[in-house]
């Protein structure tokens, strides 16, 4: 099942072809590597996207996460693809574009295939690279509200894995341990594998945190609802702001802004206005299912979807679960509110 696709990167593409058309000569050549680079990035990460949805799109025991950013106590985590499983065993996914090849050492440095200077150079190390992000989610997974059993919260188990376009070669060394580094075409046999090839005591241990779909639903959401952005400001990255800018192409003329819509939500935010749609009880709870979260009556078993909206257009206000609390709320507005307590 999948939960969040990555998200939209067709303005900061719009962004750098702007500023490609005014920026001077001797930065020109740096917005346009730029440019190449976050199409290359966003190519890459759509082609494992794509392989990744085609296999657990309709999986009954794993959720998908693509493109969640996790901040915490000043770490940042860029985590191109989560997967969580009912065991609890969650799969890291760091996506990298080697369209051209990647080469490892024995002492586990990689580098990648420039085709301009026919030689590799060297990079940063994808492997290191996602266990930072496995440790700012380890962190935010120690505040979230997780099952339990017998009284002891249950932590999941994250796994690394950097995935490699299908069509790149890997030159992997004869000692350093590479295996979780794939190809994005066999991570379902991978992750099957790994599953089938736990020993007895590891076996018990996923079988006896074994939870229901409804519940990593509702860790994924929890997650989701963390999700905070990446903002870039190229302009000011290249030192194209401000005067220079002005002096090569005019002033945009200021237009007033046109007023907000008002605020018309779909559900009330009074709690009394809250009913079930049916028998307009107000014996209702808030339950999450396939679509998403709903009411459901206690008085006739009836459901109702539960709308809302932040009142500015384009705008996509959630709801986040904690506890017994619900809360609205939107990240392009920054707000939260209390929507609903159940009983």
């Amino acid at each position: 099942m999948i939960l969040k696709n990555a998200d939209n990167r067709e303005r900061d593409i719009e962004e750098l072809e702007r500023l490609i058309k005014i920026a001077p000569a001797d930065r020109k050549s740096k917005v346009e590597q730029e440019l190449r680079f976050l199409r290359a990035g966003i190519k890459g990460e759509n082609e494992s996207a794509y392989l990744i949805d085609f296999d657990f799109r309709d999986a009954e025991k794993t959720v998908v996460i693509h493109d969640l950013r996790l901040e915490i106590n000043g770490r940042v985590a860029q985590i191109d693809h989560l997967l969580i499983h009912r065991t609890l065993n969650c799969f890291v996914l760091e996506t990298n574009n080697f369209h051209a090849g990647i080469q490892i050492t024995e002492e586990g440095e990689f580098k990648q295939w420039n085709s301009f200077k026919k030689t590799f150079d060297g990079m940063a190390s994808p492997l290191a690279q996602n266990e930072r992000h496995i440790a700012v989610l380890k962190e935010v997974f120690e505040h979230l509200e997780l099952p339990t059993r017998a009284g002891i919260k249950l932590s999941p188990t994250l796994h690394s894995y950097v995935l490699v376009s299908p069509n790149a070669r890997i030159d992997r060394p004869k000692k350093f341990d590479t295996s979780h580094i794939i190809k994005s075409d066999v991570l379902l046999k991978t992750i099957q594998n790994q599953f089938e090839n736990k020993g007895v005591l590891d076996v018990f241990t996923s079988l006896a945190r074994i939870v229901s779909l409804d519940t990593i639903i509702d860790i994924g959401q929890k997650l989701i609802s963390l999700h905070k952005p990446a903002t870039f400001d190229y302009a000011a990255k290249f030192g194209l702001k401000g005067a220079e800018i002005s002096q090569i192409v005019p002033p945009a003329p200021i237009v007033a802004a046109p007023p907000a819509p008002a605020y018309s939500p779909a559900v009330h935010e009074s709690k009394d206005a809250l009913v079930c749609r049916k028998c307009h009880s107000p014996k209702i709870e808030v339950m999450y299912g396939k679509f998403g979260y709903y009411f459901k009556c206690g008085e006739c078993d009836g459901n109702t979807p539960i709308k809302i909206a932040c009142g500015t257009i384009g705008h996509n206000e959630r709801i986040r679960k904690e506890g017994k609390k619900f809360f609205r709320e939107c990240a392009d507005c920054g707000s939260s509110s209390v929507f609903f307590v159940n009983p």
